[in-house]
């Protein structure tokens, strides 16, 4: 996929008044989780994402993430409006990065009609909580995308990296991870009543 690389953030600045609905991607190049990402968004098929993509090499351009709070990378950061939003940090597949960057359409049931927040989930077949977790979900009319660990080691090593655990489920909601089933937390992201 292409991205236009940005080399000041006076530049990024100018591409976002042009374009104020883009993407971000901050990474530093030669770290291995930053040229991960990078191959793994490189890898998306032109046209799959119709908003503007920029990059910033943090190794070259010093002042892009501190204006807007980056400490870590690789991330990449969706832009609405102009203003900063949802992040995705670390190292990605292809189909992970191509459901942040075309989020779900479907509604969580509010009165107000929100887009859901994209919901990815990390299972494997004999655990009960993750079961649980999926049935939770459907019957609040979350949509997700559930990740095998035990047929996708690459998701399962990225996994473990996000969290620091190889336990699982995981999920990550719009960037954040939540381990287990914390039924509270998973409430409080999605916008859950009860």
């Amino acid at each position: 996929m292409k991205h236009q690389s940005i080399s000041s953030l006076q530049e990024f600045r100018d591409k976002l008044s042009k374009y104020p609905d883009s993407f971000l991607f901050v990474y530093k190049k030669g770290a291995q989780q930053s040229d991960c990402a990078l191959a793994n968004l490189e890898s998306l098929a032109n046209g799959t994402i119709k908003t503007p993509v920029f990059s910033v090499n943090v190794a070259e351009v010093r002042d892009v993430h501190p204006a807007y709070e980056i400490t870590t990378a690789p991330v990449i950061i969706e832009f609405k409006s102009g203003e900063p939003g949802r992040r995705l940090k670390g190292c990605h597949q292809p189909g992970a990065l191509e459901s942040f960057f075309k989020p779900s359409s479907v509604t969580t049931g509010t009165e107000d009609g929100k887009k859901q927040k994209q919901v990815i989930i990390y299972t494997t077949p004999t655990c009960s909580w993750c079961r649980t977790l999926k049935d939770y979900l459907k019957n609040n009319r979350i949509n997700f995308r559930e990740i095998d660990v035990t047929k996708d080691e690459k998701a399962a090593t990225e996994m473990v990296k996000r969290s620091g655990q190889q336990g699982v489920p995981q999920s990550l909601i719009d960037g954040q991870v939540v381990v287990g089933f914390d039924r509270n937390r998973i409430n409080t992201l999605l916008g859950i009543k009860g």
